[in-house]
């Protein structure tokens, strides 16, 4: 049986962009704040703002870049999937140009392919991009 939902829980509601690059690579942020590691661009949807636009904004405060969000990858929204609370984020696939810069809460950005991913991925990343390289090589979203 689940908890009765009041205005003050969760889940709380967030957007992530996984960034393409035209040489193919991607983009990760290094978080700033805990919990630390790295992670897919992205943050929490502001009151009155657009799942699409929420992950504009986030893309933009975190690494520079003005992204073209092309489609939705897939929601996830495990209780477990953000250490400090239950949230569920809508992941989307863009395209971005540029040279992407570290700002807001990302500490550091690094340009990444499936062979080079750190070992350390903050939230549910590591399942999120086996998702996203999956799809890049099957067409398949996820499905659970």
């Amino acid at each position: 049986m689940h908890e009765s939902r009041s205005p003050n829980k969760g889940p709380y509601l967030a957007a992530d962009v996984i960034v393409e690059l035209p040489d193919s690579r991607i983009v990760l942020i290094e978080r700033r704040n805990p919990p630390y590691g790295w992670a897919i661009p992205g943050g929490f949807v502001d009151y009155g703002e657009s799942l699409e636009d929420a992950a504009r904004r986030e893309t933009l405060e975190e690494t520079g870049l003005h992204v073209k969000l092309d489609l939705l990858l897939h929601v996830y929204s495990q209780p477990d999937r953000d250490p400090r609370r239950h949230t569920a984020t809508a992941v989307f696939v863009g395209r971005a140009d540029g040279e992407p810069k570290a700002a807001d809460d990302a500490k550091d950005v690094a340009l990444v392919d499936e062979g080079s991913l750190p070992k350390n991925l903050a939230f549910d990343h590591a399942q999120v991009l086996r998702d996203y390289f999956t799809f890049k090589k099957t067409g398949q979203r996820p499905v659970y």
